[in-house]
């Protein structure tokens, strides 16, 4: 263990916490559904780590592993409001029942609460998500216009709803691919960009700026560029917010997150790996645009790469062939199916398999991710944590890292992470994993 120092200064979260969703879609439906139906004791937080893991403190020997909850200050789920943004103007309740997750014993009781919240008209510009549309949308008369629109939108929840503080999360669809360029290399330059309409500005980035500027906490669960810019990143320290993304780790990719480091770990070499996935929710339809998939298929190619490093293990891992398909199937729904092929090799390099069928619920695995993303993002903000929230990287594809550093996919590492972060938080020792100190007396 490594020695404790004193606990950081985090302030109570006292008050009310407002939840600002970017989509309703399945994503947010079912996570507002889900913490409605856990507040009235309808069902069990299932998949999220800030309400059901523990975590332990100390040695072995003490048996000290308190829940997260118990053991960090996190807002209490009964003081926290939602609003949301969506092109379409569906509210939580129809949408939800559209998306067609959740049964109707998770929807009817709550109804009244869903249909309570109503989607803000949306920054929306179907040249950045072609495969959608909608009528419920903002116009102005340039890109800083709408980000100012969005910003009045922050404000006059925050009054309404009597929010002491704010988190925004993006739950909507995955933009066309965009690479970072000279507009998005300061803020000066990016809000410049705003007034000129430059289409390298996406509505995501809108929706970052504002919050920032706002002083609200964002989470990119998209892998749109979005907030993984150096001029928004610029913003968030001067501003004192929280960042983290990108693209919500769920299904295939977090199956690779646990199944690569195997092959590290053990020195097996790896000769391709072929993924391949049939959704037929909203997100499936967006990812049936070519642009749209590119962005997507960045975000899931970069997994393998970085954990199990081919520059460094050449003879193990310089050579493979990595493929990543997504096919739009309308009646699966958000019951996403994942085929893995795994050709991978170990002693004198004979040859050897591994096939995986994941068959999940997009949305499912989804919403515990936005849930403590919420909770900790809101900690990170009371705990004056600016910036980018690398800490955060457990509930994403292609996690941010400071620059010049290659960013963290060991799903356990990342685990790891984020416990020794919650730690140090209240000034309990960082846990090695050395135990050297339980057999020294046998050599006393």
């Amino acid at each position: 263990m490594v020695s404790a120092s004193k606990q950081r200064d985090v302030t109570p979260p006292d008050g009310k916490l407002g939840v600002l969703l970017v989509g309703l879609g399945a994503v947010a439906t079912t996570y507002v559904a889900g913490v409605e139906n856990v507040r009235r004791g309808l069902a069990k937080p299932i998949g999220s780590l800030t309400e059901l893991s523990t975590i332990r403190l100390g040695k072995r020997t003490e048996g000290r592993s308190p829940r997260i909850r118990d053991f960090v200050p996190l807002a209490d789920l009964d003081n926290v409001a939602f609003a949301a943004w969506d092109p379409i103007p569906d509210d939580a309740y129809q949408s939800a029942l559209v998306a067609g997750v959740l049964e109707s014993t998770h929807i009817e009781p709550i109804a009244d609460f869903l249909k309570s919240i109503k989607p803000l008209p949306a920054v929306f510009d179907q040249a950045y998500v072609k495969r959608l549309s909608g009528t419920n949308v903002k116009t102005g008369k340039n890109k800083r216009d709408l980000a100012e629109q969005l910003r009045q939108d922050i404000r006059s929840f925050k009054e309404q709803q009597g929010c002491d503080r704010l988190v925004m999360v993006w739950c909507a669809s995955t933009e066309v691919f965009i690479k970072a360029g000279k507009v998005h290399a300061s803020l000066k330059a990016f809000e410049k960009a705003m007034e000129d309409d430059d289409p390298a500005i996406a509505p995501s980035m809108l929706y970052a700026w504002a919050a920032i500027m706002e002083g609200v906490p964002f989470a990119n669960g998209a892998p749109n560029l979005c907030v993984d810019t150096p001029a928004l990143q610029e913003l968030a320290e001067a501003k004192g917010v929280p960042i983290a993304g990108k693209d919500f780790k769920t299904g295939q990719t977090m199956v690779k997150t646990v199944v690569s480091p195997m092959f590290k770990a053990r020195m097996l070499g790896l000769s391709g790996w072929y993924s391949t996935n049939i959704l037929g929710n909203r997100d499936g339809e967006v990812l049936d645009d070519p642009e749209s998939f590119k962005t997507k298929e960045e975000s899931k190619l970069g997994v393998l790469e970085h954990i199990l490093q081919p520059s460094v293990y050449p003879e193990l891992y310089g050579a493979i062939y990595h493929k990543v398909r997504i096919n739009y199937y309308p009646p699966r729904g958000d019951n996403k199916e994942g085929w893995d092929n795994i050709d991978f090799f170990g002693w004198l390099g004979y040859p050897m398999q591994i096939k995986v069928d994941f068959l999940c619920r997009d949305s499912i695995l989804a919403a515990p991710l936005v849930h403590d993303l919420t909770l900790l993002m809101d900690l990170a903000q009371r705990a004056g944590m600016a910036g980018i929230q690398e800490w955060l990287s457990f509930y994403f594809k292609s996690p941010m890292a400071a620059p010049g550093l290659t960013p963290e996919n060991d799903l356990f590492i990342q685990q790891t992470k984020l416990k020794n972060t919650l730690r140090w938080l209240m000034g309990e020792d960082q846990i090695t994993h050395l135990g050297v100190e339980y057999y020294e007396y046998q050599r006393a």
